[in-house]
């Protein structure tokens, strides 16, 4: 982002505004992205109208959207904990927040334990069997930062990190598992997977360097968009094999079309030679992909 433009030079007024609560919680909401809960967040209601064939109840849903959003806010303040001295080195990286000492690594790691109790207590609050899947939940949700550092399959540990929320969602409202959770769960997995191999295409060269693992270090650049593209093809056939497990009609078959012809695009703007289109493929496009998705399940549920 670029510094304000008004009256006053930011030298001036942004160190006040940050030492103050809301300037502080601005930071942090800014520096765990809470607007990516667009990613999960679509997908875990999607899995609970699945469920119950209908609308969850407003109990239901407020569990189920305090239950992901303090996961994942558990999991982003434990990265940039993690990941503050790689992030300090990464040109594209070191203008966030604790790079740059505007958050200490002390306050995410602080807020990383805050946001983890929460998420065990919003758990215990839906049931005995979520708290007891809270524990291991956590553990990939927050072993995930550490992946890179020995593995180029770190983006399907991300993938498994969202794609629990739909199975969670599910096990939130009927206190059991099924097929089509699991399906669901898989197709946000590869989906994720997918477009976070995308992302990390433009670190490549930085990944080389400093000895960290990803798709696009091991396949280069063209391989690792390879095999983005698989992935969301597994993405299409997954959300198929949900459709027919589920009973899903004509709105459901509507969303995924409108899904498949999103994913093509993205595939479309992003080139090995040409990645300056990556940041509106990874939020701008997948945001509308778990959208969409969501409001088809909704429209097929109910109408």
């Amino acid at each position: 982002m670029s510094a304000g433009e008004g009256t006053a030079p930011p030298s001036a007024c942004a160190p006040e505004a940050e030492s103050t609560f809301l300037g502080k919680t601005r930071l942090f909401l800014e520096a765990i992205k809470v607007s990516h809960s667009v990613f999960a967040l679509p997908f875990a209601v999607s899995s609970a109208f699945i469920a119950l064939g209908g609308v969850p109840s407003a109990g239901q849903l407020s569990k189920i959207v305090l239950a992901v959003v303090l996961a994942r806010t558990a999991a982003m303040a434990f990265n940039r904990w993690a990941d503050a001295s790689i992030d300090a080195l990464n040109p594209r990286t070191r203008g966030r927040a604790v790079p740059q000492g505007k958050l200490s690594t002390r306050f995410m790691g602080v807020a990383a334990l805050v946001a983890s109790a929460g998420f065990v207590a919003a758990c215990a609050w839906i049931h005995r069997l979520a708290f007891v899947l809270s524990f291991p939940t956590l553990a990939v949700l927050l072993g995930y930062s550490f992946t890179k550092r020995f593995t180029s399959l770190s983006h399907a540990v991300l993938g498994l990190a969202l794609g629990l929320s739909p199975l969670g969602a599910w096990i939130a409202v009927k206190e059991e598992v099924a097929l089509a959770p699991i399906l669901l769960g898989l197709a946000v997995l590869v989906w994720t997977a997918g477009f976070d191999v995308i992302y990390a295409c433009q670190d490549q060269e930085f990944d080389e360097r400093n000895g960290l693992h990803s798709l696009p270090r091991r396949l280069g650049i063209r391989g690792a968009l390879f095999a983005a593209r698989c992935l969301h093809v597994a993405t299409l056939a997954l959300l198929v094999g949900v459709g027919i497990v589920a009973g899903l009609g004509g709105y459901y078959v509507a969303g995924v079309a409108c899904v498949a012809a999103l994913l093509a695009y993205e595939h479309s703007i992003v080139r090995p030679d040409d990645l300056s289109k990556v940041n509106v493929a990874f939020f701008t496009l997948n945001g509308l992909v778990s959208l969409v998705f969501m409001a088809a399940v909704i429209l097929d549920t109910l109408l």
